[in-house]
C-alpha cells in the first residue's frame, strides 16, 4: 500500500478514513434564480472552507476552519441547548438551553439567566446586544427576558399565537427587536419596523430565522429548506428552496452592504447569494442528528482524541477507514473495511460539490485508479472533515494538504 510523506501527512494508508460536510456554489446576480451548485455545471470543485462552531444539544462544542477553541459543557445541561450566539467580535459565544440557562465562553460574559425559573414555555433562542454587553432570550410564546444592557421593549408572551416563535433579531442600535414565528409571522418592538411577513401564507417548510438589513429598513426570513423571503429594502438574490439540502438551513446572514446574504446549513455549509463572498463570518450553529450521516458524524466526534492505531477498529483507537466504517455501523450501515475498497464500492458516488454530512472523502496517488486510494475521512460540512490521521482522531479542513491527491468524487454510504 502507498503512504504519503510524513512531513505532509502521517499514519496514512489504505485503512484510513475521514468525514466531510459542505459544498460550494457559484454566486448569482441580484434577482436571479437560486445559485447552481458547481457540480451541476460539470466543474470539479471541493467545498469552500468556512469557519464555524458546532454545538450539540448536550453542550459539546467543536471548532472548525480556524475558529478558536473556547470549549463547551463538560456535562449535559438540565435541558437541551437550543441556540449558539456569537459575540460581535467573534471571540466568544453563549450557549442557551431551553430552560433559559446561559453558558458563556471566550470573551462572552454572563449577565443572568432564567435557568432557575419555571417558564410558561421553553426558550428557543437568544440574541446579543450590538455591543455584546447584554442579551435577550426568547421563549416559544414570544416571552422576552433581558439581561445586561439589553432593554425590554415588549413581547407576545400574553398573546395566543397561530404558530410558535422560533427566533429574534435586534435592530442595529439595540433599541428594538423583531420576533419571528414558524409561519413567518413578524412581531416588531422598540424601534424595529414591520415590513411584512408570510404569516398568512402556507409554506412548504417552517421559517427558522430572520436577519435584518444593515440599515434596518428590511429583513429576510429563512425557512428550513433554505427558502428566502425578502421584505422592505431587503432584496431577493436567490435561495435554496428549490434545491434543498439534507441538512436543514439554520441561519440567513447578511453581507455588510446588505446587497447579499449567505444561507447557512446546520452543518456549517454556506451558500452565497448576491454580493456574498465564499464564506460568511464565523457562525455558531446547533448540530442536531437529522440524517444518518449526521449521526455518523456525531459518533466520529465522540472518538476525537483517541489514538491512531494501524488497523484499529475501535473503541480504543482507529485508523482512517476503521473510523469511517465504525461511524456508519453505529447507524446500521456497513461497507468495505479498507479505504480503496470503500472508494470503489461504498454507497453511491457524490460530486465533491454535493457532499453531505457523513459522506466519505478520499486521497490517492492517481485520480483515475481506485486501487491507489490510501486515506479516507468523514465530511462534516463547510469544507471540514473528521479523520483518524497522524497520532489521533482529529478535525481538519478538506484542503489541508491542497488539492493534490484528493480523489474526484466522494461516497455516500
Amino acid at each position: 500500500m502507498t503512504t504519503r510523506p510524513t512531513s505532509v501527512r502521517t499514519g496514512l494508508g489504505a485503512l484510513c478514513l475521514a468525514v466531510l460536510l459542505g459544498m460550494a456554489v457559484v454566486p448569482g446576480p441580484a434577482g436571479a434564480a437560486p445559485n447552481i451548485p458547481v457540480s451541476l455545471q460539470g466543474v470539479h470543485s471541493s467545498p469552500t472552507p468556512t469557519s464555524f462552531w458546532l454545538a450539540s444539544t448536550a453542550g459539546q462544542v467543536w471548532n472548525f476552519g480556524g475558529a478558536p477553541a473556547y470549549g463547551g459543557l463538560g456535562a449535559a445541561p438540565n435541558t437541551p441547548v437550543v441556540d449558539v450566539a456569537t459575540t460581535p467580535d467573534r471571540h466568544g459565544y453563549w450557549l442557551v438551553s431551553s430552560d433559559g440557562g446561559i453558558f458563556s465562553f471566550g470573551n462572552a460574559h454572563f449577565y443572568g439567566s432564567t435557568g432557575g425559573l419555571v417558564l410558561n414555555q421553553p426558550v428557543v433562542g437568544m440574541a446579543p446586544t450590538p455591543d455584546g454587553l447584554g442579551y435577550w432570550t426568547v421563549a416559544r410564546d414570544g416571552g422576552i427576558f433581558a439581561f445586561g444592557d439589553a432593554h425590554f421593549y415588549g413581547s407576545t408572551g400574553g398573546l395566543v399565537l397561530n404558530q410558535p416563535v422560533v427566533g429574534m433579531a435586534p435592530t442595529a442600535d439595540g433599541a428594538g427587536y423583531w420576533l419571528v414565528a414558524s409561519d413567518g409571522g413578524i412581531f416588531s418592538f422598540g424601534d424595529a419596523t414591520f415590513h411584512g411577513s408570510t404569516g398568512s401564507l402556507v409554506l412548504n417548510q417552517p421559517v427558522v430565522g430572520l436577519a435584518p438589513t444593515p440599515d434596518g429598513g428590511g429583513y429576510w426570513t429563512i425557512a428550513a429548506d433554505g427558502g428566502i423571503f425578502a421584505f422592505g429594502d431587503a432584496a431577493f438574490h436567490g435561495s435554496m428552496g428549490g434545491t434543498p439540502t439534507p441538512d436543514p438551513a439554520e441561519r440567513v446572514v447578511s453581507t455588510s452592504s446588505g446587497r447579499g446574504y449567505w444561507v447557512v446549513d446546520q452543518n456549517g455549509t454556506a451558500w452565497a447569494f448576491g454580493d456574498a463572498g465564499s464564506a460568511p463570518p464565523t457562525q455558531g450553529l446547533v448540530f442536531r442528528p437529522v440524517t444518518p450521516g449526521d449521526a455518523a458524524v456525531l459518533f466520529a466526534f465522540a472518538q476525537l482524541g483517541k489514538p491512531y492505531i494501524w488497523g484499529g477498529n475501535g473503541p480504543v483507537g482507529y485508523d482512517c477507514s476503521g473510523l469511517a466504517l465504525a461511524s456508519w455501523e453505529s447507524v446500521g450501515v456497513s461497507f468495505a473495511r479498507v479505504a480503496d475498497d470503500q472508494y470503489h464500492t461504498a454507497g453511491v458516488a457524490m460530486s465533491m460539490s454535493d457532499l453531505q454530512a457523513g459522506d466519505l472523502v478520499f486521497w490517492g496517488s492517481d485520480e483515475t485508479d481506485w486501487t491507489t486510494v490510501d486515506h479516507t475521512a468523514l465530511y462534516v460540512g463547510g469544507g471540514q472533515i473528521v479523520e483518524a490521521t497522524g497520532d489521533q482522531v482529529q478535525l481538519n479542513s478538506l484542503d489541508q494538504w491542497g488539492s493534490a491527491g484528493v480523489m474526484p468524487v466522494g461516497r455516500h454510504p
